[in-house]
C-alpha cells in the first residue's frame, strides 16, 4: 500500500509538471522569444483602421479618467466607439465633450427597456455594426492601456510570421492585470488574473485556445458577423468575451500578445464580496464552453486537489501505520520531496512569468495558500449557482 500511494503521487506530480512546464511557462517563453528577435520593438505592418469599441454603464467618473488615454494611440487610423447602456449618470455628456474635440470618438446607445438576456451583448453588437473598420479592439471604460502603442502592440497580432497561404489571424488574446494596491484581496486578485492569464494564452500557444477578456481583446468584425455574433449566447447574461471566444477560436485563427506595452490596466475589486460577485459571473458560463475544453479546464484542479490529498493521504498513513512515527521514513520522504518539488518549480514559472511581463511577484506562501484556497472556491461557485437579475 506505502508504494502504491506514492506511485499515484507520482502519476499526479507529473501530470502537474506537464501542466506548468507545458501551459503555464508558454507566455514566459514567448516573451523571450520575442525579446530575442525584437518584435516586440517593431512597427506594426498592418496599417488598416481599427475601431476601438468600450460599453459603458454608468461610467462617466471612469470615461473621465481613461478615455484620453484611448486618444493618444501611436497608431495612424482608428476610432472610438462607446456604447451607452442605459446609463443614468453623465456619460453621455462626458463622451459628447470628448466628441466636440476629437472626430475619432462614437457614441451609439442601447434601445432603453431593451428586452434581451444580456444588454452588454447588445451593446457590442450595436457598436459592430457601427465600426467603420474591420478590426475590433475590445476594452472597458474602466482600462487604461499600459502604453501609447497598445493599438500597435495588439495589431501585431494580426501578422502571421508564416507563409501568406495560411488563413488570416481572426482573434488577438490580450492581457489585462489590475492595478496593485495595499492588502490581502488585492494580492488574491492580482494572482487569479495573473493564473487565469498564463492559463488561457499558455493554451492558446499550445493550440487549444479557450477564452479571452473583454478588457483586452481584438477580432475581425467579418468574423463576428460570420459566425453569428452573439446569437447563440444571449440567454447567458455574461460571456460576451470569454464564451465567444470559446466557440469562434481555433489553433489557425487565434494569435497570441504578451509584450508589457500590450497590457490594459484597470482598478480591482476593493472587497471579497465584490470580487466573489465578478468571479462568480466569471464563472457561471463555463458549463457552456465546449465539451473538451470543460475537461482540459477540470483535468489541473482536479489533479492538484488529488496531489495534496495523496499528500496529507501520505502523511497520514504513515502517522496511523507505524508506531514510530519518523520523517526519515522513505515514502514520507519522497511524498514530501515531490510536494516541495511542485511547489518551486511553480513558484519559479509563476514569479519568472510575473517578472518578464512587469508585474509584482508573491511569496511561496502566498502561492501555496491561494493554489489551495481559489479551486475550493471556484468549485463552490459553480456548484451553487449566482442568482443575479444584473444584466451586466
Amino acid at each position: 500500500m506505502d508504494w502504491v500511494l506514492i506511485g499515484a503521487l507520482g502519476v499526479l506530480f507529473i501530470a502537474q509538471m506537464y501542466f506548468y512546464i507545458r501551459y503555464m511557462a508558454a507566455p514566459m517563453r514567448k516573451l523571450r522569444r520575442d525579446k530575442k528577435s525584437q518584435i516586440a520593438n517593431l512597427q506594426s505592418q498592418i496599417a488598416e483602421g481599427v475601431s476601438v469599441i468600450l460599453c459603458a454603464h454608468n461610467e462617466s467618473d471612469n470615461l473621465s479618467h481613461y478615455l484620453q488615454a484611448l486618444l493618444v494611440q501611436d497608431y495612424p487610423t482608428y476610432e472610438v466607439i462607446v456604447v451607452d447602456d442605459g446609463s443614468e449618470d453623465s456619460t453621455r455628456q462626458v463622451v459628447e465633450s470628448y466628441m466636440t474635440h476629437d472626430a475619432r470618438v462614437r457614441m451609439t446607445f442601447v434601445p432603453y427597456g431593451a428586452r434581451v438576456g444580456s444588454t452588454k451583448k447588445l451593446a457590442l453588437t450595436l457598436a459592430a455594426k457601427a465600426a467603420q473598420y474591420d478590426y475590433l479592439l475590445l476594452t472597458d471604460a474602466d482600462c487604461v492601456p499600459e502604453s501609447t502603442r497598445w493599438i500597435s502592440e495588439m495589431m501585431n497580432g494580426f501578422q502571421r510570421p508564416t507563409t501568406s497561404d495560411q488563413r488570416p489571424i481572426d482573434i488577438v488574446l490580450g492581457f489585462s492585470p489590475y492595478f496593485e494596491t495595499e492588502g490581502h484581496v488585492n494580492r488574491l486578485v492580482r494572482f487569479d488574473t495573473l493564473f487565469n492569464g498564463l492559463h488561457y494564452l499558455g493554451a492558446a500557444l499550445c493550440g487549444h485556445p479557450y477564452m479571452g477578456v473583454g478588457r483586452n481583446l481584438a477580432y475581425r468584425k467579418s468574423l463576428f458577423f460570420e459566425s453569428g455574433g452573439f446569437t447563440r449566447l444571449m440567454t447567458n447574461r455574461a460571456g460576451d468575451d470569454d464564451l465567444f471566444i470559446n466557440h469562434v477560436a481555433t489553433k489557425q485563427n487565434t494569435a497570441v500578445v504578451v509584450s508589457p506595452d500590450s497590457y490594459t490596466w484597470s482598478p480591482a475589486k476593493t472587497t471579497l464580496k465584490s470580487w466573489w460577485q465578478q468571479k462568480r459571473r466569471h464563472l457561471s458560463v463555463s458549463p457552456s464552453y465546449k465539451p473538451e475544453t470543460k475537461f482540459r479546464l477540470t483535468l489541473e484542479p482536479l489533479t492538484r486537489g488529488l496531489f495534496y490529498a495523496l499528500v496529507l493521504g501520505i502523511v497520514l498513513y504513515q502517522g496511523i501505520t507505524n508506531s514510530q512515527f519518523s520523517i526519515l521514513n522513505s515514502q514520507l520522504q519522497i511524498a514530501l520531496a515531490l510536494f516541495v518539488s511542485r511547489w518551486i518549480v511553480q513558484t519559479a514559472i509563476i514569479n519568472e512569468s510575473a517578472r518578464r511581463m512587469g508585474l509584482r511577484r508573491f511569496s511561496m506562501f502566498t502561492i501555496l495558500w491561494f493554489d489551495i484556497v481559489l479551486p475550493l472556491v471556484n468549485l463552490w461557485m459553480i456548484m451553487v449557482p449566482k442568482r443575479n437579475k444584473n444584466k451586466w
